[in-house]
């Protein structure tokens, strides 16, 4: 594989040091998978299962978890705020088209 391709995927194949990148960005970074993944242009299944083929044990460590919980605090937080504006939208817009 060439230097200039070695990021890139070549019939879903990534290199090991592609992976063990990509899972650093989670386990050492703090990035959610989901986060990661649109980062990296992966899906978030395959980062998983990278994560738990290649985090030390599978597992995170106390402060990666705490930090991982307040990433997908956050996260969720976000998830329903942009819920409730899209039901909002979608109220007035049904409103508007009566």
């Amino acid at each position: 594989m060439s230097q200039s391709n070695e990021h890139k995927k070549t019939g879903r194949r990534y290199s090991r040091e592609f992976k063990a990148g990509a899972v650093k960005m989670v386990t050492h970074q703090g990035l959610s998978q989901t986060e990661a993944s649109q980062r990296l242009g992966v899906s978030v299944s395959a980062l998983c299962g990278w994560v738990q083929q290649l985090a030390p044990g599978g597992q995170l460590t106390d402060q990666q978890m705490q930090t991982k919980i307040k990433q997908l605090e956050q996260e969720n937080r976000r998830l329903k705020q942009e819920r409730e504006i899209l039901k909002k939208a979608a109220t007035f817009f049904a409103s508007e088209s009566r």
